[in-house]
């Protein structure tokens, strides 16, 4: 373990993101006691802003990216990283006050992947392949095997959103094998299927903040269990509004 609490300033203005009941929970103080935590809930909820406020935090881009450099094009952090506290273990701060091209993580994020990927492909490393040249899901899995190999603190932001079903589970397995290295994964996502990693801790985000939850509790495997069982019964709203 890297990173074992995070909690907000006493004093943060009255603006976004500082309204979003999950960051403002943060003001209580959030515990990581496992070495993979899922962050879940609704679009708008705040986990993705969480999360690239951690990677502030941990010195990692919050546009995406690998511990120990910078490619945004100011590297300001995030409002929210800004006024982020982290509390480190010993391993973290070693890591941390260690020098740069030693620091052990990476932020994989969605939206922003192969656009950083056009900037770092084939530089000393990071990966061979070119990203443009491969299927989303393939490139994110170049990306995953390469970067996601040694203990260091990862985080990911959605990272189903190119996979398959199968790459999901694949994508499990991958998780499982860094956080028994050593590895620290802290991972927004929508997935049922990544959230079931054994072992992980789960935090849901909703309009009450942030609580933990039990993987079959989670509002999102409950709508998918009951979309798959009858799809009609959810479609029906939206393809035969007013009926």
């Amino acid at each position: 373990m890297f990173l074992s609490r995070i909690h907000l300033d006493d004093h943060t203005p009255a603006e976004w993101p500082f309204t979003v009941p999950a960051v403002q929970r943060l003001r209580e103080g959030l515990t990581f006691d496992r070495p993979v935590t899922f962050l879940v809930g609704e679009n708008g909820s705040g986990k993705s802003t969480i999360v690239e406020a951690i990677a502030d935090a941990c010195e990692i881009n919050s546009e995406g990216g690998k511990a120990g450099t910078r490619y945004a094009s100011t590297g300001d952090p995030t409002p929210l990283g800004a006024a982020l506290r982290a509390e480190f273990t010993v391993e973290g701060l070693r890591m941390l006050g260690g020098p740069r091209r030693k620091r052990r993580g990476f932020f994989l994020r969605a939206e922003t992947l192969f656009n950083l990927g056009q900037n770092v492909s084939g530089r000393y490393g990071f990966w061979e392949q070119n990203l443009d040249e491969q299927s989303h899901g393939e490139g994110f899995f170049t990306v995953l095997e390469t970067m996601f190999a040694d203990p260091g603190i990862y985080l990911m932001d959605e990272p189903e959103a190119a996979l398959s079903f199968m790459s999901c589970l694949r994508l499990v397995g991958l998780m499982h094998d860094l956080a028994g290295a050593g590895g620290q994964i802290i991972c927004a996502t929508h997935s049922p299927i990544l959230t079931a990693l054994p072992g992980a801790q789960i935090l849901q985000l909703n309009d009450h903040g942030i609580a933990p939850a039990a993987w079959d509790k989670l509002e999102l495997v409950d709508h998918w269990r009951r979309f798959l069982g009858r799809p009609d019964a959810y479609l029906r709203h939206i393809l035969e509004p007013g009926q």
